[in-house]
């Protein structure tokens, strides 16, 4: 794509520079300022505590009874070690639920991740909210561009993209995946750009050992900080998806063994299609769900008791005519409640998802990811992945998307705000000044409210017909694909130490120069 506002080039000199204007955020685009909203609601609890009950009780025995393979020596060691029972010469590991659930009390409820703008370190449990932007997408489109493969340009662009929307709290993984860079050495390109174009948290990915060992040591680089202060404050985060069903890999167990002996984060994530990867029963597919994550939450303890850690739940269902995956049904909603209701049994940190199914920026592209994000955030979800962009069942990035989404995620952060009843709110005074017949427009207490008194969307047109009719009759799509190009062309890099900046610089070129990290596992 050549836009003619990207500026790969001069961009290693350009971070250098030092800006003074915070955080790369965009001059044009109204926004309010950096924060993570909080749950202010009662989540929603769709199944009664027996019914939940009974799901944890079924986990628990398909953990005792069937098993579940740890697809990794080291792994299946730590595990006979704690009293787990390993089947001799196979990968199948019978857990005891006493062993589960002690390994659960060492979890931590609620944690905070260290940025390196400190400005921008975020919080997990409780009733914080995180937004991630778009991760793992093979392909990305744009209006102009159609659809295409990821490259390292795209990657950059997108990165920036999460730096200049506040409500874009972390990246949570590459927002696509540019397949032009070498898979040896991807990562630490990857990894250079997420700490030198953001100051925000930023992830890695578990694909081997070496990923997880780069992903930190640029993260404590950018922080500036000793090994012993990254091990106290948390800073990057790593996904760990079973192999539904009922399989932990060798990369992901690998990846809890370097993340979780560090103290740094894992979200432990079971990706359950019921119907396909699971039983096509919600409860069965949730009980299924629920033990592949409690096996792989307690092997991180096993590993380094405090460890912290996040309960991740992606069940949704399959289209049984064709077998694809589908997201944003009734389905994907109930399951992300249940899964809420879960984590918030084991005190655990919830991680869910917005997603969509849609391949354009059309009405099924809207309707999934609110009903996505409606369960993911009435379930608690503390950590909402694939936040901004996910389109195409998570198989292509959208610029265009993103700034729909961004505009969806602002509207349920005013939406969370609480309703502030007091004296000079229930505007007693001017109702009096107006009484019967009046209007509200010129009193005192309207024009000292006005600007900022109701959310101002970034995709509504509220012209009326005419109008907007003469204006040329714009869409949401037209003009989500003018905002995200007015976000790049105004984005500037947050400021990075130059000393900083060369050490990530000179930690890159060795490791590329070592031949990075294994493609075969």
């Amino acid at each position: 794509m050549d836009t003619g506002i990207l500026t790969d080039g001069p961009e290693r000199s350009h971070r250098r520079t030092g800006r003074s204007r915070r955080a790369g955020q965009s001059r044009g685009l109204e926004q309010k300022p950096f924060r993570q909203p909080r749950m202010t609601y009662r989540p929603i609890e769709i199944i009664s505590a027996d019914a939940l009950e009974d799901i944890h009780n079924a986990s628990l025995t398909i953990l005792e009874e069937i098993g579940i393979d740890f697809m990794h020596e080291e792994a299946k060691a730590v595990l006979k070690r704690a009293g787990a029972d390993v089947e001799p010469g196979s990968d199948r590991v019978r857990i005891d639920r006493g062993l589960i659930m002690q390994a659960l009390t060492t979890c931590p409820p609620e944690f905070t991740m260290h940025a390196r703008n400190p400005a921008h370190n975020v919080r997990f449990g409780g009733d914080w909210i995180a937004f991630a932007q778009m991760a793992s997408a093979p392909n990305c489109s744009d209006m102009d561009g159609g659809r295409r493969p990821g490259n390292q340009q795209d990657f950059r662009s997108l990165v920036k993209l999460a730096q200049s929307f506040n409500i874009i709290h972390l990246t949570g993984g590459y927002p696509v995946e540019p397949v032009d860079l070498h898979a040896s050495i991807r990562h630490l390109e990857c990894l250079r750009d997420f700490a030198t174009l953001t100051d925000k948290v930023f992830h890695v990915y578990s694909l081997g050992k070496e990923r997880n060992r780069d992903g930190i040591e640029i993260a404590r680089i950018a922080r500036g900080v000793t090994d012993e202060q990254l091990e106290r404050q948390p800073s990057v985060l790593s996904i760990i998806n079973s192999s539904s069903p009922l399989r932990l890999d060798t990369p992901m167990l690998q990846g809890i063994i370097e993340m979780s002996s560090r103290n740094q984060v894992i979200v432990v994530t079971p990706f359950t299609l019921a119907g396909a990867m699971a039983p096509v029963t919600l409860a069965g597919a949730l009980a299924q769900q629920n033990a592949e994550a409690l096996a792989g939450i307690a092997f991180t303890q096993l590993v380094r008791p405090g460890a912290p850690v996040v309960y991740g739940g992606f069940t949704s269902n399959v289209d049984m005519k064709s077998g694809a995956p589908a997201f944003g049904t009734p389905e994907y909603m109930k399951a992300a409640n249940v899964g809420g209701q879960l984590a918030r049994r084991y005190n655990l940190p919830y991680r869910t998802s917005n997603t969509c199914a849609a391949n354009t920026l059309d009405a099924q592209a809207a309707y999934e990811s609110v009903f996505s994000l409606w369960g993911a955030i009435m379930g608690g979800g503390n950590l909402i992945k694939h936040a901004a962009g996910w389109m195409e069942g998570g198989l292509t990035v959208s610029y265009e998307k993103i700034i729909l989404d961004v505009d969806l995620l602002q509207m349920v952060a005013e939406y969370l705000e609480p309703i502030v009843v007091d004296t000079d709110t229930l505007a007693l005074d001017a109702i009096r000044d107006v009484g019967p017949g009046g209007h509200f427009f010129g009193t005192p207490h309207t024009q000292a409210r006005y600007r900022d008194a109701f959310y101002a969307p970034l995709l509504s047109d509220w012209r009326n017909y005419e109008t907007w009719s003469e204006a040329g009759g714009p869409t949401a799509y037209e003009k989500a694909h003018r905002l995200w190009q007015e976000a790049l062309a105004q984005y500037e890099p947050p400021p990075l130490d130059p000393a900083i900046a060369e050490e990530i610089d000179a930690f890159v070129a060795r490791r590329i120069a070592e031949g990075g990290a294994p493609t075969d596992f």
